[in-house]
């Protein structure tokens, strides 16, 4: 092909796309624009996406996926802003379009009777947390992860929020949703299918999120990385905003007394936000330079249980006493003491960064400009077993463990846990990158044999994954071809197979 055809192609690419959103404000390919989407902080192969569009309303994503299965253009669908880290939202496939979902955050309602708010997929929290409080609610959110962070992408990707008793599923507080699917067609998942739009501002109840019929349609498009279809709006289960939250620090030098207690304060539903982490992490995620990670890393104890007690409108005063006394008299059983502070850390500083997503920069990446993550689901009594993995095999790669930081989240009433790991590396440096990547790799393939539940498998973990479950992915391909029978939804994502080394020519890419 000509240059001459070449900028033919793109002259009528640009035409088609502002046809369907009856103007090219919001079509983008400037070369800066490209570059920016082409890669991400993962170790994903970089490639540049053919355009990018911005569509503002779900007719014009309806059209855009529509002229993307007559055209056979890939399209990767993108909420949250930059950074970006798992290699989802970098294009796979040569010639894709990327549809930014950004402009599209609408909160397009908050129905305070039912606790029930109403957003679309360019919603961040920051924006979301901000309005619920002017009505007295609040979400259950994750770790602060950055100011850009979509609301919608986080909670589809099943990122766990910090609250395990209020979660009865795993996808809660999801509830229900719409998603125009990759073959143009639209559903609204859940009892809502049944009633007039949500636009029209109907009372919306906390209707159940099965249906149409008994199946778990919104499942589908759930950890799925953008490859079944595009969630336009959803609807998320909210919480009263506590009159009076108060945060406490369980600190201990090994973890087997901390899974215990977490276990007991579980079972009893003592506590909001429940977590643990290492010296690390914490001093990686509450320090605000290198002089003060440092200064936490050394004061801080080995392992700290973070513990948020809450009281609202109904007595608050007196549910978060009694809890607190409770709570006291089930660490002291276990030889442990509860703290309002630890190190310089007290309580309401932990209330105020939990509550905040603020940070235009991840606090990961604070510490040496660049961080991986392996993170699976587990129960909680077995993470002490991954820990001493991932520590004996980062010894043997030369990898410094007082680097390594370590985030244990149980999940689902503590059904489950998130068990997570954080390495830390200089990403301008190329000898500390390659070594990464090979740590990345092995420590992945090592977990994984030890019965790690990846299930959110970016990157090098979906052939990990798909290659041991052969029925699960046969039928996983065929419910996909169902709902993408063109597969132009992110094509390659799930079921690829990427070479770990990226191919450089004497350096970084």
């Amino acid at each position: 092909m000509g240059i001459l055809d070449a900028v033919a192609n793109e002259y009528s690419l640009k035409n088609e796309l502002a046809t369907l959103l009856k103007s090219n404000q919001n079509i983008f390919d400037e070369p800066q624009i490209l570059e920016s989407y082409s890669k991400d902080n993962s170790f994903s192969s970089q490639r540049k996406p053919k355009c990018v569009v911005k569509p503002t309303n779900k007719d014009e994503v309806q059209s855009i996926v529509k002229w993307a299965n007559l055209t056979g253009t890939p399209l990767v669908p993108v909420s949250s802003g930059p950074p970006h880290f798992r290699g989802d939202t970098v294009p796979s496939i040569a010639g894709s379009v990327i549809v930014d979902l950004s402009e599209m955050k609408k909160i397009i309602r908050i129905d305070t009777r039912n606790k029930i708010a109403i957003i679309e997929p360019g919603v961040t929290f920051s924006q979301l947390q901000t309005e619920l409080a002017k009505e007295g609610l609040t979400i259950t959110a994750p770790l602060p992860i950055r100011n850009s962070k979509s609301v919608l992408t986080s909670l589809l990707e099943r990122e766990p929020v910090l609250i395990p008793r209020y979660q009865w599923q795993i996808l809660d507080p999801l509830r229900f949703l719409e998603v125009v699917w990759g073959n143009g067609d639209s559903l609204r998942t859940g009892e809502i299918g049944l009633y007039s739009p949500v636009e029209e501002g109907k009372p919306v109840e906390q209707l159940a999120p099965f249906g149409p019929l008994q199946l778990d349609y919104y499942r589908l498009v759930s950890g799925a990385q953008g490859t079944m279809g595009i969630v336009v709006w959803a609807a998320i289960k909210c919480e009263v905003l506590p009159n009076l939250h108060e945060f406490f620090f369980v600190s201990s030098d090994t973890l087997e007394p901390l899974i215990d207690l977490s276990y007991k304060l579980l079972r009893f539903r003592f506590g909001d936000e429940l977590f643990i982490m290492n010296n690390m992490n914490l001093a990686y995620m509450v320090g605000n330079d290198l002089a003060e990670i440092n200064q936490l890393k050394e004061e801080l104890p080995k392992w700290i249980l973070v513990l948020g007690v809450a009281g609202r409108d109904r007595l608050p005063k007196e549910r978060v006493e009694f809890q607190k006394k409770d709570i006291a008299d089930i660490s002291q059983q276990l030889g442990l003491k509860v703290s309002s502070r630890v190190s310089f850390i007290n309580g309401k500083q932990m209330e105020t960064f939990l509550s905040g997503f603020d940070r235009d920069i991840p606090w990961k990446i604070t510490y040496k400009g660049g961080c991986e993550d392996i993170f699976f689901l587990t129960t909680l009594n077995r993470t002490k077993d991954f820990i001493q993995s991932v520590w004996k095999l980062s010894q043997t790669r030369k990898y410094s463990t007082a680097d390594i930081g370590v985030y244990l989240q149980p999940v689902q009433q503590g059904a489950a846990c998130h068990c997570e790991f954080s390495f830390p590396f200089d990403p301008t440096q190329y000898s500390q990158v390659v070594d990464m990547e090979e740590l990345y790799e092995h420590a992945s393939d090592m977990l994984l044999k030890q019965d790690a539940f990846f299930s959110r498998p970016y990157g090098i973990w979906a052939n990990m994954v798909y290659n041991r479950d052969a029925q699960g992915t046969t039928t996983l391909m065929r419910v996909k071809e169902i709902f993408d029978p063109n597969n132009i939804m992110n094509p390659g994502r799930l079921f690829w197979t990427q070479t770990l080394k990226s191919e450089r020519q004497g350096g970084l890419e």
